[in-house]
C-alpha cells in the first residue's frame, strides 16, 4: 500500500521541486537582491486576487509579509492579514520558508507554505533603497506590489505599475489593498 502512495505522490513531489527557468517569454527579474536588505516587514499595497486571499469567506486586508534570513541560508516567511469578512476582523497568519534559486542572485525565490509544494516568487522591480518591490510569477498569474509602509506614494506606485505593465502583467486584474483602518 505504501508503494501505491509513493507512486501517486512522486509526480507531485517532482512538480513541487521544479523551478521555472527564465526564457525570453517570462518576466525578467531584477539583477540581484540583497536578502539582508530585503528582510523585514513589507506591506501589500496591491495584488491580483487569489483564492488564498480572496474567497466567499475570506478577504485579506492589512496584509503584511515578514522575511528573515534563517540559519543555513534559507528565508523564513510570515504572512498575516485581517479577514475583512469576519465581523471580529480576526487576524490570520501562515508561516513558510523560501530559498533563492541557484544562479539568480537571490532575485528568484521558491516559497513554500505547505511542504512539499513550492511556488515561484520573482522580484521583478525593486526600489534602490528597498522601500517598494514588484513581485510576480513567470506565468503572470500572481502579482504583488509591496511597500515598507502601509501605502505607497502615487509617483512610486506608478513606477511599480509601469514595471509590471512592461513585464506583460494584465493590470486590469489588480486590486488595491485596503490600508490599516
Amino acid at each position: 500500500m505504501r508503494s501505491v502512495y509513493a507512486l501517486l505522490l512522486s509526480p507531485l513531489l517532482m512538480l513541487g521541486a521544479c523551478a521555472t527557468t527564465p526564457t525570453p517569454q517570462t518576466p525578467q527579474t531584477v539583477p540581484s537582491v540583497d536578502i539582508a536588505r530585503y528582510s523585514g516587514r513589507w506591506h501589500e499595497v496591491a495584488r491580483f486576487p487569489q483564492r488564498f486571499q480572496d474567497s466567499s469567506s475570506l478577504r485579506c486586508e492589512e496584509v503584511t509579509a515578514d522575511y528573515q534570513q534563517a540559519q543555513g541560508g534559507g528565508i523564513t516567511v510570515l504572512n498575516e492579514c485581517v479577514n475583512a469578512l469576519d465581523p471580529a476582523r480576526a487576524r490570520r497568519s501562515v508561516r513558510g520558508e523560501a530559498y533563492a534559486v541557484e544562479g539568480s542572485n537571490n532575485a528568484r525565490l521558491r516559497v513554500s507554505f505547505f511542504w512539499p509544494f513550492y511556488a515561484d516568487y520573482w522580484v521583478l522591480g525593486l526600489d534602490l533603497d528597498y522601500q517598494w518591490a514588484v513581485v510576480g510569477t513567470p506565468n503572470r498569474e500572481y502579482l504583488w506590489i509591496l511597500s515598507r509602509t502601509p501605502s505607497l506614494a502615487a509617483p512610486k506606485m506608478e513606477q511599480a505599475l509601469a514595471i509590471a505593465r512592461a513585464q506583460g502583467f494584465d493590470l486590469s486584474r489588480l486590486i488595491r489593498s485596503a490600508p490599516p483602518g
